[in-house]
């Protein structure tokens, strides 16, 4: 079986082919550069990646009988030890993965990569690598941003790479209950082009969804763009099967059950450190057959806040919500080229509008329930002061969401941080989680006189709180670049969990937010994982270096 296209080792990835879209040139306007350059004291220079046969890479570490035993579980085709395979599944996509791969480092290559078929050869492979002392970490799209495949082990082991790409077809598909059974290697597009034939969507659509899969999302507990109307991915899980080294588990009993404490959330959001997710059941709905994505400003980001409060509070958010700072907001006008984001901006500053916050919505479902919907929410974004900018500014949101990691790897080839990091608060604390967030990042990345720029978003509304996302852009520290960010990012994590948020919305914990996991779940929340994982993984293969802190 042809393997699935895969992100390139230092950078997000060839963009899939969209009818009717040519994707994100890479280039920035003239007017961002300028004020780029000027705010953040920039000097534009190519820093660009070293070669790909330069990247050092560790002699394999797995023995040979290990190997062949793994090869006569699975065959030889789905073992593999060269250099290709190994640098494809070294670690995921966060600025710093991709500075170390950028800079010829990959020491979190795996050993080996094995490539599984089915739930009992997952099992037997797991059964095999914990008596073998062979550490597991599991592979879906290579997406993860917090090192979610860091694959570090205390006792340096050996890491072998569980590549789920031969477990990606649909399994099952119940229309009548509105169930579909998938593998954890596929792919959104994928799912979203079978489930059409019979007229049906999961809508579950991250930044990552062109390459990420549904067992990564399952793992991480992942949220898509329209979750606050169609929910997150551990609302759309119905059942999963979870193959550990002590066994098999499978979880959910759908449409629901009453049998005792809910298992299933036990493996929802594990990040591959009690077994491999090997199959999921999903909740599907009807395609939508009408959609209105549309853009509105805000003159101050409090009046957005406010604003989005009240629909949350008469249950009116629409199924997309996204409020742009100020910051943001002028960002990504000054980044849009062409005769379309010209108009808008003229239309702006004529409205007063120019320095505002552009907070874009989008409503999918029948036409008379969208239509209902759009008036119902319009008249409370009004009241809140809010001017319509049309349909124009939605739609262009919604052809461009994905291109933000694709612009990212042409900023970082011009000498320029590019990070993001996310949170959750409830409405209350949202204000403070904000501002101290950004504070804290432009005082631990200021130099030389010049401050980064940190830009946020509200998405993911909730009736009781919203998510913050922020995105940090700064003149790289070419001499401690790693150094630079993670001093921003323990800066930024102890601010937001000191002013009340949670340590990750949707990224999950990874090795990055480990060390402040107990602050957020306890320490008896910390040694109930434990005892878990115990059970589950007694010899302690299952992606060591996540989630649980030291």
């Amino acid at each position: 079986m042809p393997e699935q296209p895969e992100l390139t080792i230092q950078g997000w990835g060839p963009r899939p082919a969209t009818p009717g879209d040519e994707g994100p040139d890479g280039v920035l306007t003239k007017a961002a550069r300028r004020h780029l350059t000027r705010e953040l004291g920039w000097e534009p220079r190519a820093t660009p990646p070293a070669p790909v046969d330069g990247i050092r890479l560790a002699p394999c570490r797995l023995p040979e009988e290990d190997r062949a035993a793994l090869a006569g579980l699975l065959g030889e085709d789905h073992v593999r030890t060269d250099r290709g395979s190994r640098l494809r599944r070294a670690g995921g996509k966060s600025y710093l993965d991709l500075l170390r791969r950028r800079e010829g480092d990959a020491s979190d290559a795996p050993d080996a990569v094995a490539l599984p078929g089915t739930t009992e050869e997952t099992a037997a492979l797991l059964a095999m690598c914990s008596e073998r002392g062979i550490v597991v970490v599991p592979f879906g799209g290579g997406t993860s941003v917090v090192g979610g495949l860091a694959g570090v082990d205390p006792d340096d082991r050996p890491v072998l790479a569980v590549d789920l790409t031969r477990m990606a077809s649909v399994q099952a598909l119940d229309v009548h209950s509105s169930l579909v059974t998938v593998g954890p290697g596929m792919r959104g597009p994928a799912l979203e082009r079978a489930l059409a034939r019979e007229g049906l969507t999961l809508g579950h659509l991250p930044q990552s969804w062109e390459f990420a899969t549904l067992g990564g999302y399952a793992a991480t507990r992942s949220a898509g763009q329209s979750s606050t109307g169609v929910g997150r991915f551990d609302e759309l899980v119905a059942g999963l099967i979870l193959a550990t080294p002590s066994g098999v588990l499978e979880l959910g009993h759908p449409p629901a059950s009453a049998a005792g404490p809910d298992l299933l959330g036990l493996a929802l959001g594990s990040e591959g450190t009690l077994g491999v997710i090997t199959e999921l059941t999903l909740r599907v709905r009807p395609k939508p057959s009408a959609s209105a994505y549309e853009g509105w400003s805000f003159r101050t980001w409090a009046d957005g806040l406010a604003a989005l409060q009240q629909l949350a509070r008469h249950d009116l958010l629409p199924d997309v919500v996204r409020l742009s700072d100020a910051d943001e907001t002028r960002a990504n006008l000054l980044m849009a080229a062409g005769a379309g984001a010209k108009a808008l901006r003229g239309s702006l500053r004529a409205r007063g509008r120019a320095e505002g916050c552009m907070l874009v919505v989008g409503w999918e479902g029948v036409p008379d329930l969208v239509r209902a919907r759009v008036r119902a929410a319009s008249s409370l974004l009004r009241d809140g002061g809010a001017v319509r900018l049309g349909r124009r500014v939605g739609d262009s949101w919604r052809r461009h969401r994905f291109e933000a990691p694709y612009l990212r790897d042409r900023l970082m080839d011009g000498g320029l941080l590019v990070e993001t990091l996310e949170t959750a608060a409830t409405w209350t604390a949202l204000p403070t989680v904000y501002d101290t967030t950004r504070r804290a990042l432009r005082e631990s990345l200021a130099r030389g006189g010049h401050r980064p720029l940190v830009m946020a978003h509200v998405s993911h509304g909730y009736a009781t709180g919203a998510s913050l996302y922020f995105t940090v852009l700064a003149d790289r520290d070419d001499a401690l670049p790693i150094q630079q960010w993670l001093s921003a990012k323990r800066a930024a994590t102890d601010a937001l969990l000191a002013a009340g948020g949670t340590l990750t919305h949707h990224h999950a914990v990874g090795a990055d937010h480990r060390p402040w996991l107990e602050r957020e779940v306890g320490s008896l929340g910390v040694e109930v994982l434990r005892a878990v994982k115990q059970r589950l993984d007694p010899h302690g293969i299952c992606n060591p270096g996540v989630l649980l802190p030291d």
